[in-house]
């Protein structure tokens, strides 16, 4: 009995053994509401400069759940007030896990201004904690939106395939339209899930007023464009003209390779036809290609990673200036209708 039943629980235990286990791809990422808070008081407060932080949490499944945070001191150029931040952000993590509060990191966030955060520098963060960490995301707030009355929060990661290819370091046109990769699967965006524990429900729930609201907001009706639609037009003018720069050095690099294509067809010719006065007098002939000649030389592809960068980021401007546009033309709408209505009101009540 015993001789056939150790073969079979021997097998299933290989069997698991040999299976590694898959974890389910990222949907959500669920931040508790104290963490939103204090990601928009750092940013906020040290707006217009960009700052940055540690998310800390658990990896639960699908679901990324971002329990606690602490920001970052101000980056330097200096060596020693780098390792200073280094030995800073261990020494939090330790004084966090001594009073029995999360500290696995699962991610980091960061400011941007108007949009712009789609960087090189981005990706390497994200690739520096790949190393380490299997699933990360990176927050994303933009104290500028504020002011227009939008929680501009974003959780990003880089998508699967895009990190296979930047490790390779290939990002020719070839290696892309092998991996059918395109600007758009740089980075994915993840739902973001604020959640609040029940005792913060309920003293929420306690501070709201039972009396409905009397007082109109009339901001909301301001027809003034602010300095926000100004500024995304200025960036999205500096993108094109970066694009067109990535452009020439596109057309420059395709003007030399046909060039090159020609001067070697020229040397074949030249090559060949020497051949065949060498063969009808009985010598050997040539080779056909020479590697030391310059001509054969391959001429390097420029990266398309910085011009699928910066389209990028012109499609996050178009957006955002699509959006505005559309919440201002709505007002010019129904402003007409509301004055129509008010004017009587505030004529009679003396208020004129």
């Amino acid at each position: 009995m015993a001789n056939t039943t150790t073969p079979t629980m021997a097998r299933s235990f290989l069997q698991v053994a040999a299976t590694e286990e898959v974890a389910p791809p990222l949907r959500a990422v669920q931040i508790e509401g104290l963490v939103v808070l204090k990601i928009i008081k750092h940013c906020k407060e040290l707006s217009p400069s960009l700052v940055t932080g540690q998310l800390l949490g658990l990896d639960v499944g699908s679901v990324l759940e971002v329990t606690n945070c602490f920001p970052f001191p101000i980056r330097e150029e200096d060596e020693e007030i780098e390792a200073e931040g280094a030995n800073y952000q261990l020494e939090m993590m330790r004084c966090l896990r001594e009073v029995n509060v999360d500290n696995n990191t699962v991610g980091w966030y960061q400011s941007m201004l108007f949009g712009c955060f789609q960087t090189v520098e981005l990706i390497e963060t994200f690739m520096n904690y790949q190393e380490n960490i299997k699933r990360c995301v990176c927050i994303i707030y933009d104290p500028s939106r504020a002011n227009q009355g939008v929680l501009a929060l974003k959780a990003l990661k880089l998508s699967d395939s895009f990190m296979d290819l930047y490790r390779s370091n290939n990002f020719t046109g070839e290696k892309l339209r092998e991996k059918n990769l395109s600007w758009v699967d740089i980075f994915e965006e993840i739902p973001i899930k604020v959640s609040n524990s029940a005792l913060i429900s309920a003293f929420m729930t306690e501070l709201e007023d039972d009396t409905p609201v009397t007082q109109c907001d009339y901001d909301r009706l301001q027809l003034s464009t602010s300095p926000y639609l100004e500024r995304n037009v200025e960036f999205l003018i500096e993108c094109m003209d970066d694009l067109s720069i990535e452009q020439q050095k596109f057309q420059y690099y395709y003007r030399n390779l046909s060039r090159q294509q020609a001067q070697q067809q020229a040397w074949l010719q030249k090559r060949r036809s020497e051949n065949m006065s060498r063969k009808a007098a009985g010598e050997e002939p040539l080779p056909e290609e020479d590697p030391s000649n310059p001509v054969f030389k391959p001429i390097p592809e420029p990266s398309r990673l910085d011009s699928f960068l910066i389209t990028n980021q012109i499609a996050n401007y178009c957006n955002q200036i699509n959006g505005y546009v559309t919440d201002l033309k709505d007002r010019l709408i129904s402003y007409p209708g509301f004055w129509a209505e008010l004017q009587p009101i505030i004529f009679d009540e003396g208020l004129a």
